[in-house]
């Protein structure tokens, strides 16, 4: 909780000090006091934050550093504790808001003017380029700060957050048709809720996961066929959304997809992709399309999805002053579902 320290009121925060192996002290623990809103921007303290493999990619630096020493975490359910000047939102103490990746865009280049604002040059991302929610307190934007669905509790939202929303987009790309075959390859955070997401729509789900546990659970929450992950499926695929960091996944699953089918890359951050044969990979008009980031209209969208269906969300709690053993957990696989950090 906060505390006051010679009149100044304090909180706890992890920080990206010395980016690097997860194994070894990338994350530092600092006490430190809270911050201020902008103008614009809202104090929130935080219930629960989930822990993505995005936050991985940071505090390992297989992310380039934007911040140096920023505060990791972007999948924040939180309490509006102070509201800064020229909000122009309804936002108010008391209310309960999320925090998401996207931050910032212009809102004025060809990009934003296209609905396309995840594309814009000019995006800032929390946990990346400000600080996040691996703290007791953080800030947001109050345009960008999001409105949660009921009838779920703190730790079922915050993976909604990011590894929901961007499943959601990752779907979209996708562009499976109505009662498709559906391909997904890693069975995590994101995957686990994008695939009930195709379910509720009629689509057939095969997924190539590793892990007994991930395995179970896209079982259990109605996958036509779970088999390993360089497996191939027991049909066509007519689309296929790669969720696993490696690339040398992307020519298996290529293969696996019907003529005319899509893959999409769901992450940020991807291992190299081997060398394509065009005729065996490509040719078909078989396609790879990438996935970044997320428009504000997609969350709206995500969200709105999850208030009228009620998701599983397979979570997994730690404290928040085990966030470094959370991502030392989900580098080493030893969870299905998400982490999420509880204060």
């Amino acid at each position: 909780m906060a505390a006051t320290r010679r009149g100044i009121r304090t909180m706890g925060a992890w920080r990206a000090v010395s980016p690097g192996p997860i194994a070894g002290t990338p994350l530092q623990w600092d006490i430190e006091a809270l911050p201020e809103p902008e103008p614009g921007e809202l104090l929130v303290k935080v219930l629960a934050c989930g822990v993505c493999r995005t936050d991985l990619h940071i505090a390992e630096g297989d992310l380039p550093v934007h911040r140096p020493r920023v505060v990791p975490g972007h999948e924040v359910v939180g309490e509006v504790v102070a509201v800064g000047d020229s909000v122009s939102a309804a936002c108010a103490a008391g209310d309960r808001v999320g925090v998401a990746w996207l931050r910032h865009t212009c809102g004025r280049c060809p990009a934003c003017g296209r609905g396309l604002e995840n594309l814009c040059r000019q995006s800032r991302y929390t946990g990346w380029d400000a600080d996040g929610g691996y703290a007791e307190f953080t800030t947001v934007p109050a345009d960008y700060a999001l409105q949660l669905p009921d009838g779920y509790p703190d730790d079922e939202l915050a993976p909604l957050l990011c590894a929901g929303i961007i499943g959601y987009r990752a779907l979209i790309r996708a562009e499976v048709p109505d009662g498709g075959a559906l391909g997904i390859y890693g069975f995590g955070g994101s995957a686990h809720l994008t695939a009930q997401v195709a379910l509720a729509r009629g689509v057939r789900v095969h997924v190539m996961t590793r892990g007994a546990q991930a395995r179970a659970l896209a079982e259990e929450l109605g996958a036509a066929s779970v088999q390993g992950v360089r497996d191939t499926p027991p049909e066509p695929l007519d689309s296929a959304i790669l969720f696993a960091p490696a690339g040398d996944l992307v020519p298996t699953a290529l293969e696996a997809l019907a003529d005319g089918g899509t893959l999409a890359v769901a992450g940020i951050h991807l291992t190299d992709i081997p060398r394509l044969d065009y005729q065996k990979h490509l040719f078909r008009e078989r396609q790879v399309r990438s996935v970044t980031a997320n428009t504000r209209a997609d969350s709206v969208a995500f969200l709105r999805f999850a208030a009228d269906h009620r998701l599983r969300v397979d979570t997994h709690p730690y404290p928040l002053d085990h966030a470094d053993r959370a991502l030392r957990d989900l580098a080493d696989g030893k969870f299905s579902g998400a982490a999420v950090l509880e204060p």
